[in-house]
């Protein structure tokens, strides 16, 4: 197996493959308008998080305005790193790995770029109008008609798109990334009519908070995770010029989550007047989340083996490594906060804000930008302008977030026994103030880590870095090969 592999790698194309330039496969205008909108979002919406965790000791620091206060601030982070940075870059991915993959350009790729600019144009409109007071008052659903709308109907666009090229494809095999990609397309197409059409208008009361606890976490666990997956089963086995570790691991992975996740979405409300039963149903399908997590983490860490010693000037792998790290703390949180003996003392408190910062940001957003730095300099036909500033970028960008996880899970705990123990809400905000303070530096750090990765894919795109005379990407059959399963595609 390991000999057939190597040469696999090493071959040029075949089969159906034979011949292609998959490079002139891919609609980079298409590409580069979605990756440039994510990166826009990257700067701004993580921002507005700094600058509203600043609140916590400093509440009158951004004036008395109604519009500047936490509550109508929060929900544009929220939905700008969601929607905005993450969405951003992974739809922009998407449409440089689906024609690789397939073999054939995307399907009615003419209105790719207009799709890019209606979602786009359409989420800043909705991001302003929040702090207005136009809100849906759903978390994660926030965004008035006036967005909901557009956006669902460029999710439908875009999942036409990828299905039809899927189903173009010149190989019958079905790749891993492609299974997630389909998963995370269909599932939040239909998911997107019950957050934007269904549950603001026609359900209410208890029903209310179950159904919107399965929207929310079908935002999270059936979009944002299966988006990461198609990113990193993709990018990482590249990155480090390894095969992916276990094909069946995958699969493993891919059905276990789609069995499991749709459940899980009621465990944020134990001990409510929702039924015992779907209740417990939530914390059963909780812990067995750890299948899927654990099945894709020993693939991820598998694929790299033989090749740590390499990991030094590989950004894009040491992004995508770091996120793995994130998710397996940040999913053994989000597991066990389910039992109900743990959720007692972390419920309504910080412990859950750092469940969701290691996963949404510390996981997926960061596999987003391993995958961009991957992309970028193969799209731009040049080495990054400046490994040293994204290697600042790296560990400015793990020190914090990394950080925020330890701190918060620490106030959280601290918060919630004091609750338990009867000690007066306002004063165990005074003892929240010092892990507070150190959220918000920890933050900073992340914005800034940020910042600087921009500014260095900007400067890649304009100019040329001393050292990278004689650049040249990976010849497309390393790349296509690279991403194949070991020994048997998904049939």
């Amino acid at each position: 197996m390991a000999e057939a592999t190597t040469a696999a790698i090493s071959d040029p194309l075949h089969g159906p493959y034979a011949g292609l330039d998959l490079d002139a496969l891919v609609d980079w205008p298409v590409v580069r308008a979605w990756l440039y909108w994510g990166m826009f979002w990257l700067m701004f919406a993580p921002t507005v998080g700094a600058y509203i965790s600043g609140m916590f000791n400093f509440p009158d620091y951004l004036g008395g305005h109604l519009p500047l206060t936490f509550g109508r601030l929060r929900p544009v982070h929220v939905n700008g790193v969601i929607m905005g940075a993450f969405s951003g870059l992974f739809i922009g991915e998407c449409y440089y790995l689906v024609p690789r993959l397939c073999g054939v350009r995307v399907a009615f790729n003419r209105y790719g770029v207009l799709v890019a600019w209606v979602w786009n144009l359409f989420l800043a409109a909705g991001l302003l109008s929040l702090p207005l007071g136009y809100n849906h008052g759903l978390e994660a659903g926030e965004l008035p008609l006036l967005a909901e709308i557009p956006i669902f109907f460029c999710t439908a666009i875009a999942t036409l798109q990828f299905l039809t090229t899927i189903g173009r494809r010149l190989d019958p095999s079905l790749y891993v990334s492609l299974w997630y990609l389909i998963g995370a397309f269909v599932w939040t197409t239909l998911n997107l009519v019950l957050g934007s059409f269904i549950l603001p208008y026609t359900i209410s009361g208890i029903n209310s908070a179950a159904f919107h606890g399965l929207y929310i976490h079908y935002i999270v666990g059936l979009w944002i995770t299966p988006a990461g997956y198609v990113l990193i089963y993709y990018f990482l086995p590249l990155s480090v010029r390894n095969p992916l570790y276990a094909h069946k691991l995958s699969l493993v992975g891919f059905w276990s989550l789609a069995l499991f996740y749709p459940f899980v979405g009621i465990h944020h409300y134990l001990y409510s007047p929702i039924a015992d039963w779907a209740e417990t149903l939530a914390i059963i399908t909780s812990m067995l989340l750890i299948i899927p997590v654990w099945t894709v983490l020993v693939n991820f860490f598998g694929t790299v083996k033989g090749r740590w010693r390499e990991f030094g000037p590989n950004l894009p792998a040491k992004f995508l490594i770091m996120g793995s790290l994130m998710y397996l703390f940040g999913c053994f949180q989000g597991s066990t906060e389910a039992l109900r003996a743990i959720q007692q003392p972390t419920h309504f408190t910080d412990f859950v804000i750092s469940h969701s910062h290691l996963t949404v940001f510390g996981t997926f957003v960061v596999w987003a930008m391993g995958g961009l730095l991957y992309l970028w300099p193969r799209m731009c036909g040049r080495e990054l302008w400046s490994f040293t500033l994204g290697n600042w970028s790296f560990w400015l960008i793990t020190c914090g977030i990394s950080t925020m996880g330890l701190v918060l899970s620490a106030a959280g705990l601290q918060q919630g026994f004091q609750w338990m123990n009867g000690t007066e809400w306002v004063d165990t905000v005074v003892q929240m103030r010092a892990y507070w303070l150190v959220r918000t530096l920890a933050g900073t750090s992340m914005d800034i880590g940020m910042s600087l990765l921009i500014i260095n894919l900007m400067m890649t795109a304009i100019k040329r870095s001393p050292t990278a005379v004689g650049f040249r990407p990976e010849s497309p059959p390393l790349e296509s090969l690279a991403a194949l399963p070991v020994g048997e595609p998904a049939k």
